[in-house]
């Protein structure tokens, strides 16, 4: 080893332990010894150490008490307990105090190594052996990148490369990151083609493998679970699918997946069509014929879901399910959260609650309003790590936690997900084009079409028209559109923030989970 690691090993019996002394020493560990807990804390008072490993019945003070007072000296260290006992009490004991390892002796060297090495050369070791994996794993993905054939091979493709991502982030293997962020570039290249190949046939049913899209996903996974218990589902608004792996871990102590679900966001990926869709249980335009005083075009004035509740009752009642007790609500901030979790008691007698958190979303437009949040998630990295930061500090973790206690079953999905968009495409339009920076809809757009995927009759697609002339645009991979008038500021502007309503793996493959309390 090129800087040696230091153990401190206090134990009475110290003399006996030679042998094993004499082994770490040479595979390159410092080894300092001592028979007594003071003494023990007497060195760390004055020199810094690795690891420690300690005895836990020591005459004097205990391996417990000594354990103690080297929390109170330096809380990081890990600390090994090494124990004739096996008397269960006395091993939680050890554990509750936040130790690192727990070995019962008679110990022998190669245990002692294998300690050593998951609590001081772990970091080093996952690396290596996440590094030599992923490259292994990198020519299977290549390949199945390239037999994809419909959307579930997309998914589990998709799936697999998200499972990779946070793997490597959490090895801190950057040069292999940087061979990752390359085939996930290229895996979305290929599913914008497939897309724009296949969207039009799933939504007139000319494909074999269509896909669960928004429109269906209620009439198709959720109604058919109602009636014999209550059910609460969770939409969180722009959820991506590693922030759901992020929220996974948080809830794992309380809830097991029983279904994991993934499905096709519609196009534009934005709330206004994709969570319309998915409460009315229809595709937009069919939304504006049905209930066109509920539907409200781009350009036109207004919050465009303020009646996702009629939406939800009106599918409801179209698949049989009016007798169907439910709630609504819709959490847009902390008060209404903290209002709400007061509020949960009373909702256990319906049988459907939905609630639909909008903080990820707020959070992703701050992220491209607010410096300061620019700063705190200016990679997909980051932007997990803030979406975990708020999940265990929010109103919506409080929820699980109470549902969990009163053994409630819970469904969490959402719209749409966002991509971090680095790419500016020009496109010009009129004073009536909309501003969304992944989707434009208007007359005369003029663009490059290699750069995005067009649709010229909005009707093919189910989308409203809103002129005689009107068109749809969609950026694809991580671009973003922007006019030509101050191009280069707000090219410089909005690259590298987290987008979304057009086509990548990212906006339109998305999960519902369905979960019960452990």
């Amino acid at each position: 080893m090129s800087n040696k690691v230091k153990i401190l090993w206090a134990d009475d019996e110290i003399e006996l332990l030679k042998p094993h002394i004499i082994f770490l020493t040479s595979k390159g560990y410092d080894v300092i010894t001592t028979n007594n807990g003071n003494d023990a804390l007497e060195y760390l008072s004055k020199e810094t150490v690795d690891i420690i490993f300690l005895d836990e019945q020591m005459p004097g003070m205990s391996g417990i008490e000594t354990l103690e007072s080297i929390k109170n000296i330096n809380p990081l260290i890990p600390v090994v307990m090494i124990t004739k006992s096996e008397e269960e009490n006395l091993m939680e004991n050890a554990i509750g105090s936040n130790i690192a390892d727990y070995l019962i002796k008679p110990v022998n060297p190669n245990q002692i190594l294998l300690c050593l090495k998951k609590n001081i050369d772990n970091k080093r070791l996952v690396s290596q052996k996440t590094t030599q994996n992923y490259q292994q794993a990198f020519l299977q993905i290549g390949m199945d990148l390239s037999n994809n054939h419909d959307f579930n091979d997309w998914a589990e493709t998709y799936k697999t490369l998200t499972g990779w991502e946070l793997r490597i982030e959490a090895a801190a293997e950057d040069s292999m990151y940087e061979v990752y962020l390359m085939q996930k570039s290229e895996a979305n290249k290929l599913f914008c083609r497939f897309i724009e190949n296949n969207y039009i046939d799933w939504l007139h049913d000319k494909s074999d493998n269509k896909p669960l899209m928004s429109h269906f996903i209620l009439k198709d996974k959720v109604f058919p679970l109602l009636g014999e218990k209550p059910l609460f589902l969770f939409v969180i608004d722009n959820m991506r699918y590693d922030q759901w792996r992020i929220i996974e871990a948080i809830i794992s102590d309380l809830y097991r997946v029983d279904n994991e679900v993934m499905f096709s966001s519609i196009l534009p990926t934005t709330t206004q069509y994709a969570r319309n869709a998915l409460f009315a249980g229809l595709m937009p335009s069919e939304i504006q014929k049905k209930y066109p005083q509920y539907w409200l075009n781009e350009d036109e004035e207004g919050t465009k879901n303020q009646h996702e509740e009629f939406f939800l009752d009106e599918n409801l009642k179209r698949c049989g399910k009016d007798k169907i007790k439910f709630s609504y609500n819709k959490v847009l901030n902390l008060q209404a959260g903290k209002k709400l979790v007061d509020n949960l008691p009373a909702l256990l007698e319906n049988d459907l609650n939905v609630i639909v958190y909008n903080f990820v979303d707020m959070l992703s437009h701050a992220r491209t309003e607010m410096e300061i949040i620019k700063e705190l998630a200016d990679d997909d990295s980051a932007y997990r790590s803030l979406t975990k930061s708020w999940f265990e500090h929010s109103a919506l973790y409080e929820m699980i936690e109470y549902l969990a206690s009163k053994k409630i079953d819970i469904a969490i999905t959402t719209d749409h997900g966002s991509i971090k968009v680095d790419d500016p495409v020009k496109v010009i339009g009129d004073k009536a084009t909309n501003t969304n920076l992944r989707y434009k809809v208007g007359r005369n757009l003029d663009f490059n079409s290699k750069k995005v995927m067009a649709i010229k009759n909005p009707e093919t697609v189910y989308l409203p028209k809103t002129s005689l002339t009107a068109s749809y645009i969609f950026a694809k991979e991580s671009d973003f559109l922007a006019y030509p008038n101050n191009y280069n500021y707000y090219a410089g502007y909005y690259k590298n923030t987290f987008q979304h309503g057009g086509i990548s793996m990212q906006e339109m493959i998305i999960p519902l989970i369905f979960l019960s309390a452990k």
